[in-house]
């Protein structure tokens, strides 16, 4: 009962190339009643790595308060809050500065039960879940700066489609399991299994991609502030599931021994 929900990211960067996306008109209202913020305050890449930080301590923090409430309802529960959360910022990002620590705090619980139940049967897995996954966010930053991989429109479509089908399986996975129908191939350590597993891996990273572009488009078309937000919660994402699958992985090939 380890599949889960997982959102990765939307290619939201189309947003961040037109700075009359986050235009407000106030012409009605006179400008005295518009935010501050609104007419001043923009996207930095600083502020940026500060909320991407905040928030992931939150998960880390949140991940250890879980084991003080461990249990199956709290993890559905959880994964279930987290998804929604997700699905409300990317619909809504002038909420992610309110929501996405909300996420923050859920997926810390879904990310310490996971963990808990995998160090129970594998030793070591999680340091090495961790390890990969920061190792893996490094590399395909230099990616991203080399500009090996250009990411250009196209790139973006395809990594979002794979990025969708691959939510929808989770999420078919997921309420078939409701029904005693548990998909195996997903997990049983076989050669199909850890096939699948590093596929998925190989789109979450390509996620971050996505994430890094992002990134640089909201702060060089000076997206508002609350975008700030809206780049540490897309890192978030990506960086969740991808510890996420890594253990999935790690476990497969640990019982393959």
């Amino acid at each position: 009962m380890l599949n889960r929900f997982q959102k990765s990211n939307n290619p939201l960067s189309k947003k961040f190339e037109d700075p009359e996306t986050y235009s407000v008109d106030y012409s009605d209202r006179g400008v005295l009643d518009a935010p501050v913020n609104v007419i001043q305050e923009r996207m930095s890449l600083s502020g940026t790595l500060n909320k991407s930080l905040i928030l992931i301590m939150i998960l880390v923090g949140s991940a250890f308060v879980s084991s003080y409430f461990a249990s199956y309802p709290v993890m559905i529960g959880s994964m279930i809050g987290a998804f929604i959360t997700a699905m409300v910022v990317y619909m809504k990002p002038h909420l992610a500065p309110t929501l996405a620590p909300v996420y923050a705090v859920l997926k810390g619980f879904v990310v310490g039960i996971v963990s808990m139940i995998y160090m129970a049967q594998f030793d070591g897995i999680v340091v090495q879940a961790l390890g990969l996954t920061v190792s893996t966010l490094f590399v395909m930053l230099m990616i991203y700066r080399s500009g090996l991989i250009p990411v250009t429109q196209k790139f973006k479509m395809i990594v979002a489609g794979a990025t969708m089908g691959i939510m929808l399986m989770y999420v078919v996975v997921f309420i078939l399991s409701f029904f005693g129908v548990h998909a195996s191939f997903l997990h049983d350590g076989s050669p199909m299994a850890i096939g699948i597993s590093l596929l998925i891996i190989g789109v979450a990273a390509l996620n971050f991609l996505l994430d890094f572009d992002m990134i640089e488009n909201g702060v060089r078309s000076g997206a508002p502030k609350y975008m700030e937000w809206m780049g540490g919660f897309a890192l978030l994402v990506t960086l969740a599931w991808i510890y996420l699958e890594f253990l999935r992985l790690l476990s497969m090939l640990s019982s393959s021994d």
